[in-house]
Parts: structure tokens; sequence; C-alpha cells
């Protein structure tokens, strides 16, 4: 048995009400709430498991070759839609599985599809979303290549790869080196593009936890970009503030203040979400495959990202609120020196 399952995964910049999603599609479409089904309830808790719904299928020709893709969309309730695009071949050897993994490497051909599949389901759930927006150049995808048995027959490094050459010795060991096994029957390995799970039970869990683990990343890389975009606005409207009059600068740095207040708590509030999309507790061996999921696809540099930048909009605000409080008590001086000279005006004026 082969498997292969092309995911990309789209951001649409909001929240979603996933109950309310459900019940609006439920006439319509088929739709379930995704769950783990090897594991104990306790070992992966979600706060919010996401929604499925079963597309139709696709119907692919590479090579002169036909395939048909089954496809299943998942709307997460932090504002992510991702797509899977499955086939399966009961029969196959694994020598097959790597011919395809090949054919298909890096997605190859499969572009077009998902940008179709994307505009089928924004017009789905649009009617249920106020100010749905996805932009489709900016995603996560991954492969996962699925069978039922080890074998050694097959070069699982450049299968992952997806190109048949001769690697050099660094870059098997980088790929290689996160490989792990509960039994002596399975194998995972996963790569920064790519994962190779051989197992005689479905891993549907283990398929799962990686999608997880692409959904984190994708929504630190999202919001790592609009704190970027956020910070460059920061500074164009502090400039533009600095050549405004003394007391047009200081409501205008009040008004700056405010809106970075409001940056930081919204984004602060959404990444504890995503980090907290998923908790893995009393199972070692998927507490230990998620958390190398994570690690290969970089999610600590692109939290460490975040949590920078947060810190710089907070930095400034406490400069900015600085400046304001300097302000007013220059303000508040200017006051009482020109109090004080009204009463010595007065006291002049009285004694003559």
């Amino acid at each position: 048995m082969i498997s292969l399952r092309f995911y990309r995964i789209y951001d649409i910049g909001r929240e979603i009400d996933l109950d309310w999603l459900e019940k609006a599609l439920a006439q319509n479409y088929f739709t379930a709430r995704s769950s783990f089904v090897r594991v104990k309830p306790k070992s992966i808790m979600l706060e919010d498991p996401p929604l499925m719904i079963q597309m139709n299928p696709i119907r692919v020709e590479r090579d002169g070759r036909p395939f048909e893709f089954s496809v299943v969309a998942r709307v997460y309730d932090i504002g992510v839609i991702s797509f899977c695009f499955i086939y399966e071949n009961q029969e196959a050897a694994i020598a097959e599985l790597e011919e395809l993994a090949f054919l298909f490497a890096g997605q190859e051909g499969l572009a077009e599809y998902y940008v179709q599949y994307l505009k089928t389901l924004g017009e789905i759930i649009r009617p249920h979303i106020k100010g749905f927006a996805i932009n489709p150049d900016f995603y996560e995808d991954y492969s996962i290549y699925v069978t039922d048995h080890r074998d050694d027959s097959i070069d699982p490094v450049a299968l992952l790869i997806g190109e048949n050459t001769n690697l050099s010795p660094q870059i098997r060991d980088e790929i290689m080196k996160n490989s792990l096994s509960y039994t002596t029957d399975d194998l995972a390995i996963l790569s920064w593009d790519s994962a190779l799970l051989c197992n005689p039970e479905s891993p549907t869990d283990l398929i799962d936890l990686i999608e997880f683990a692409n959904v984190q990343v994708l929504e630190l890389r999202y919001y790592d970009r609009e704190l970027t975009r956020e910070m460059e606005k920061m500074y164009d409207d502090i400039e533009h503030a600095d050549r405004m009059s003394q007391f047009h600068r200081g409501r205008q740095y009040h008004a700056i203040m405010a809106k970075l207040m409001e940056t930081s708590a919204e984004i602060s509030e959404i990444i504890e979400k995503v980090n907290n999309l998923i908790k893995v507790t009393e199972d070692v061996y998927y507490a230990r495959v998620y958390a190398t999921a994570l690690r290969v696809l970089r999610s600590g540099q692109w939290s460490e990202s975040v949590s920078r930048k947060i810190k710089v909009i907070q930095e400034n605000y406490s400069m900015l609120s600085d400046e304001v409080r300097i302000q007013h008590s220059n303000f508040l001086e200017w006051v009482v020196i020109i109090l004080i000279a009204f009463e010595l005006v007065f006291m002049v004026m009285a004694i003559h």
C-alpha cells in the first residue's frame, strides 16, 4: 500500500466560528470535526478541532498517466484553510511510491488545482464569514508519503528531496537525524517540506500532527509579516508626527500609541492561541514526532521573530509614552510660569 498526501495551507486573516460555519454548511456538504483515533483522549488535546469538508475529487495527468486524488479541506478556528490532495493505491509496491515522489516533486503540476479549490471553497464560505479574503500566493506546502512497511530497497533521502542524485553526506545526515520509530516495524522521517511514514497500521494521527505543525508555522509566518508591515507604518507615522507642531504632535502620538497597543494586544492573543492550538501530553512518541516537526519547520525561529517584533512595538509605545509625558510636563511648567507672571503683573498693577 502506498499513499501520497499533498498539502497547501492558507491564512484568511481572521478567526472563524466553526460551530456556526458547520451548521451553515451541513445541508449541502459532508462535514465533520477532526479527531485523533489511535491515542487516548487525554494524550492529545484540541481546544477547537478543525472542521473537515469533503470536496470533489480531481483527475490529474502527469507524463501521460492519469491519477485521481480525493480532496479534503480543513478549516481552523484561528483563520486557516488547509487543502489535502490524497492519492492511494492499495496494491502498489513501495518502488512506485518513490517513482511518484519524483513525478510530483515539489507538488509539480498541482498548483492550478489548489487555486481552483481555493476559489471554490472561498465561494462556499464567503457568505458565512465577514471580510473573507485570501492571498493565494502566501501559503505553506508540505508532502507526506506513506507506505505500510519499511523497505531498504529505496533511498528515503532521495524520495524526500524529490530527486535521484548524489547527495552529500551532510544533507543525508541532516535529514536522517530526524528519524523516529515506535516499534521495529515503523519509521517516520521528517524533512523541511516532506515526510516519509512507514507503518503497518494507518498513521492517521501522525499525519494530522504534521499538518497541525505546518498550520502553526504558517500562522507564525503570517503574523511575522503583519508585524513587519505594522512596524514600517509605525515608523512612518512617527516620522510624520515629528514634523508637526508640538500641539498636533502630542495628539498624533496618542493616536499612534492607541494603534500600537491594539496591535500588540491583538497579535499577542492570536499567537497565544496558535501556540496552544494542540497539546500533546501523555503519549511520548507522538510528542517527539510533533516536537521534531516543529523544529524541522523552524517554528522556533519564526516564534522568536514574532516575539522580537512585538517587543520592539512595545518599546516604541513606552518611548512615545515617555515623550508625551515630557511634553505634558513641559506644558504644565509653562502654565505655572505664565500664571506666576500674571500674578506678578497683577501685584505690580495693584501697587500702582
